[in-house]
Protein backbone atom coordinates (compact mmCIF):
# COMPACT_ATOMS: atom_id res chain seq x y z
CA UNK A 1 0.00 0.00 0.00
CA UNK A 2 1.38 3.36 -0.95
CA UNK A 3 0.22 5.92 1.22
CA UNK A 4 1.16 9.54 2.06
CA UNK A 5 2.57 8.88 5.50
CA UNK A 6 4.95 5.55 4.93
CA UNK A 7 5.75 3.66 7.92
CA UNK A 8 10.10 3.76 8.02
CA UNK A 9 11.64 0.44 6.05
CA UNK A 10 13.53 0.35 9.47
CA UNK A 11 11.16 -0.31 11.86
CA UNK A 12 11.14 -4.64 11.59
CA UNK A 13 12.00 -4.73 7.69
CA UNK A 14 15.79 -5.30 7.45
CA UNK A 15 16.00 -2.20 5.29
CA UNK A 16 19.09 0.24 5.47
CA UNK A 17 18.22 3.01 7.79
CA UNK A 18 18.39 6.55 6.71
CA UNK A 19 21.30 7.65 9.17
CA UNK A 20 24.06 9.70 8.72
CA UNK A 21 26.75 7.30 10.13
CA UNK A 22 27.21 3.75 9.91
CA UNK A 23 26.31 4.00 14.04
CA UNK A 24 23.27 6.14 13.37
CA UNK A 25 21.25 3.50 10.91
CA UNK A 26 22.48 0.39 13.46
CA UNK A 27 20.91 2.94 16.45
CA UNK A 28 18.09 3.64 14.12
CA UNK A 29 17.31 -0.21 12.99
CA UNK A 30 17.81 -1.57 16.24
CA UNK A 31 15.86 1.29 18.09
CA UNK A 32 12.83 0.67 15.82
CA UNK A 33 12.76 -3.11 16.06
CA UNK A 34 13.18 -3.04 20.00
CA UNK A 35 10.11 -0.40 19.91
CA UNK A 36 7.57 -2.54 17.93
CA UNK A 37 9.15 -5.78 20.08
CA UNK A 38 10.28 -7.30 16.72
CA UNK A 39 13.06 -7.62 19.06
CA UNK A 40 11.22 -9.46 22.43
CA UNK A 41 12.34 -8.25 25.88
CA UNK A 42 14.88 -10.23 26.83
CA UNK A 43 16.24 -11.06 23.63
CA UNK A 44 19.95 -11.00 23.43
CA UNK A 45 21.27 -8.33 21.03
CA UNK A 46 24.28 -9.83 19.36
CA UNK A 47 26.80 -7.48 18.01
CA UNK A 48 28.11 -9.53 15.47
CA UNK A 49 24.80 -10.87 14.03
CA UNK A 50 23.66 -7.37 13.69
CA UNK A 51 27.33 -6.27 11.86
CA UNK A 52 26.84 -9.46 9.23
CA UNK A 53 23.67 -8.36 8.75
CA UNK A 54 24.12 -4.73 7.99
CA UNK A 55 27.45 -5.57 6.12
CA UNK A 56 28.97 -3.08 9.27
CA UNK A 57 32.08 -3.71 11.32
CA UNK A 58 31.24 -4.52 14.99
CA UNK A 59 32.50 -1.27 16.38
CA UNK A 60 29.42 1.05 14.98
CA UNK A 61 27.38 -1.50 16.36
CA UNK A 62 28.60 -1.67 19.91
CA UNK A 63 28.02 2.50 19.27
CA UNK A 64 25.10 1.62 18.10
CA UNK A 65 23.75 -0.35 21.44
CA UNK A 66 25.48 1.89 24.06
CA UNK A 67 23.29 4.29 22.84
CA UNK A 68 20.28 1.76 23.11
CA UNK A 69 21.29 1.42 26.52
CA UNK A 70 20.91 5.60 27.00
CA UNK A 71 17.37 4.72 25.93
CA UNK A 72 16.75 2.06 28.05
CA UNK A 73 15.85 -0.08 25.33
CA UNK A 74 19.19 -2.36 26.33
CA UNK A 75 20.88 -3.48 29.11
CA UNK A 76 24.13 -5.00 29.47
CA UNK A 77 25.53 -7.07 31.91
CA UNK A 78 29.27 -8.41 32.55
CA UNK A 79 30.50 -11.59 30.97
CA UNK A 80 26.52 -11.99 30.65
CA UNK A 81 25.95 -9.72 26.97
CA UNK A 82 23.02 -6.90 26.21
CA UNK A 83 19.96 -8.01 26.15
CA UNK A 84 16.50 -6.40 25.63
CA UNK A 85 15.17 -4.65 28.51
CA UNK A 86 11.85 -6.23 29.76
CA UNK A 87 8.48 -4.07 29.36
CA UNK A 88 7.81 -2.56 32.75
CA UNK A 89 4.10 -1.55 33.25
CA UNK A 90 4.24 -0.09 36.29
CA UNK A 91 6.32 3.04 34.18
CA UNK A 92 3.38 3.94 32.79
CA UNK A 93 2.27 6.37 35.06
CA UNK A 94 5.95 7.89 34.95
CA UNK A 95 6.38 8.09 31.31
CA UNK A 96 2.83 9.79 31.00
CA UNK A 97 3.09 12.30 33.09
CA UNK A 98 6.32 13.34 31.15
CA UNK A 99 4.32 13.44 28.49
CA UNK A 100 0.97 15.41 29.10
CA UNK A 101 3.32 17.94 29.90
CA UNK A 102 5.56 18.13 26.94
CA UNK A 103 3.27 16.40 24.31
CA UNK A 104 0.97 19.70 24.80
CA UNK A 105 3.91 21.86 24.30
CA UNK A 106 5.19 20.09 21.34
CA UNK A 107 1.63 20.47 19.43
CA UNK A 108 1.44 24.43 20.26
CA UNK A 109 4.93 24.76 19.19
CA UNK A 110 3.96 22.89 15.99
CA UNK A 111 1.46 24.54 15.38
CA UNK A 112 2.99 27.90 15.33
CA UNK A 113 6.06 26.91 14.00
CA UNK A 114 5.38 24.46 10.85
CA UNK A 115 6.57 26.05 7.89
CA UNK A 116 3.71 25.97 5.27
CA UNK A 117 5.48 22.45 3.40
CA UNK A 118 4.91 20.71 6.36
CA UNK A 119 1.54 22.07 7.05
CA UNK A 120 0.33 20.37 4.00
CA UNK A 121 2.20 17.61 5.22
CA UNK A 122 0.46 17.61 7.92
CA UNK A 123 -3.26 18.04 6.43
CA UNK A 124 -2.07 14.84 3.70
CA UNK A 125 -1.20 12.62 6.49
CA UNK A 126 -4.45 13.63 8.50
CA UNK A 127 -6.39 12.64 5.38
CA UNK A 128 -4.75 9.11 5.06
CA UNK A 129 -5.39 8.06 8.48
CA UNK A 130 -8.61 9.40 8.22
CA UNK A 131 -9.04 5.95 5.60
CA UNK A 132 -7.44 3.66 7.70
CA UNK A 133 -10.29 1.81 9.39
CA UNK A 134 -11.73 1.72 5.75
CA UNK A 135 -8.73 -0.06 4.83
CA UNK A 136 -8.94 -2.44 7.95
CA UNK A 137 -5.29 -2.06 8.54
CA UNK A 138 -3.57 -4.53 11.60
CA UNK A 139 -2.98 -3.04 14.57
CA UNK A 140 0.95 -3.67 13.97
CA UNK A 141 0.73 -1.13 10.71
CA UNK A 142 -1.59 0.99 12.87
CA UNK A 143 1.06 1.46 15.53
CA UNK A 144 3.92 2.33 12.97
CA UNK A 145 1.40 5.24 11.67
CA UNK A 146 1.09 6.28 15.38
CA UNK A 147 4.92 6.36 15.86
CA UNK A 148 5.55 8.44 12.59
CA UNK A 149 2.66 10.92 13.52
CA UNK A 150 4.31 11.61 16.63
CA UNK A 151 7.50 11.70 15.16
CA UNK A 152 6.18 14.42 12.30
CA UNK A 153 5.08 16.54 15.33
CA UNK A 154 7.84 16.55 17.24
CA UNK A 155 10.19 17.96 14.39
CA UNK A 156 7.83 20.17 13.22
CA UNK A 157 7.83 21.84 16.97
CA UNK A 158 11.16 22.99 15.73
CA UNK A 159 12.73 22.31 18.86
CA UNK A 160 15.48 20.06 18.83
CA UNK A 161 16.04 19.37 22.34
CA UNK A 162 12.14 18.77 22.79
CA UNK A 163 12.10 16.76 19.73
CA UNK A 164 14.33 14.23 21.16
CA UNK A 165 13.20 13.52 24.74
CA UNK A 166 9.73 13.24 23.56
CA UNK A 167 11.12 10.80 20.78
CA UNK A 168 12.73 8.88 23.75
CA UNK A 169 8.89 8.79 26.28
CA UNK A 170 7.01 7.91 23.22
CA UNK A 171 9.06 5.17 22.10
CA UNK A 172 8.99 3.78 25.84
CA UNK A 173 5.14 4.04 25.69
CA UNK A 174 4.66 2.43 22.29
CA UNK A 175 6.70 -0.19 23.82
CA UNK A 176 4.08 -0.94 26.30
CA UNK A 177 1.48 -0.33 23.83
CA UNK A 178 2.46 -2.97 21.36
CA UNK A 179 3.26 -5.13 24.80
CA UNK A 180 -0.60 -5.10 25.71
CA UNK A 181 -1.73 -4.98 21.49
CA UNK A 182 -3.20 -8.68 22.19
CA UNK A 183 -5.45 -7.55 25.03
CA UNK A 184 -6.25 -4.13 23.18
CA UNK A 185 -9.63 -4.51 21.79
CA UNK A 186 -8.36 -2.14 18.64
CA UNK A 187 -5.78 0.76 18.40
CA UNK A 188 -7.80 2.50 15.53
CA UNK A 189 -9.79 4.58 17.38
CA UNK A 190 -6.31 5.59 19.25
CA UNK A 191 -4.64 6.36 15.71
CA UNK A 192 -7.78 8.41 14.38
CA UNK A 193 -7.28 10.42 16.99
CA UNK A 194 -4.67 12.34 15.07
CA UNK A 195 -6.62 13.70 12.46
CA UNK A 196 -8.25 16.77 14.46
CA UNK A 197 -4.67 17.03 16.15
CA UNK A 198 -2.51 17.33 12.80
CA UNK A 199 -5.43 19.16 11.28
CA UNK A 200 -5.21 21.96 14.29
CA UNK A 201 -1.72 22.01 14.41
CA UNK A 202 -1.68 22.55 10.10
CA UNK A 203 -4.86 25.27 11.07
CA UNK A 204 -2.18 26.99 13.14
CA UNK A 205 -4.61 26.48 16.19
CA UNK A 206 -2.52 26.63 18.97
CA UNK A 207 -4.55 26.27 22.08
CA UNK A 208 -6.93 22.98 20.42
CA UNK A 209 -3.92 22.12 19.04
CA UNK A 210 -2.37 21.14 22.96
CA UNK A 211 -5.83 20.37 24.14
CA UNK A 212 -5.80 17.64 21.89
CA UNK A 213 -2.49 16.05 22.19
CA UNK A 214 -2.96 16.39 26.35
CA UNK A 215 -6.27 14.16 25.56
CA UNK A 216 -4.81 11.50 23.40
CA UNK A 217 -1.68 10.86 25.91
CA UNK A 218 -4.34 10.54 28.65
CA UNK A 219 -6.25 8.50 26.83
CA UNK A 220 -3.33 6.26 25.81
CA UNK A 221 -2.83 6.12 29.59
CA UNK A 222 -6.89 5.04 30.35
CA UNK A 223 -6.68 2.30 27.57
CA UNK A 224 -3.59 0.47 29.35
CA UNK A 225 -5.36 0.88 32.46
CA UNK A 226 -8.38 -0.58 31.23
CA UNK A 227 -7.46 -4.05 29.93
CA UNK A 228 -4.67 -4.49 33.15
Amino acid sequence: MSTALEAPALIGQGAPAQGTSLSDNAYLLLRDRLIMLDIKPGDPINDGHIAAELGIGRTPVREAIKRLEGDHLVVSYPRRGTFATGVDITQLAEVSEIRELLEPLASRRAARMASPALRDRLREVAAEISSLESQGAAQQELMRYDIQVHRLIYHAAANAHLEDVLIRYDNLATRIWCHMLDKMPSVTGHVAEHVALLNAIADGDEERAASLALHHVVSFEEAIRGVL
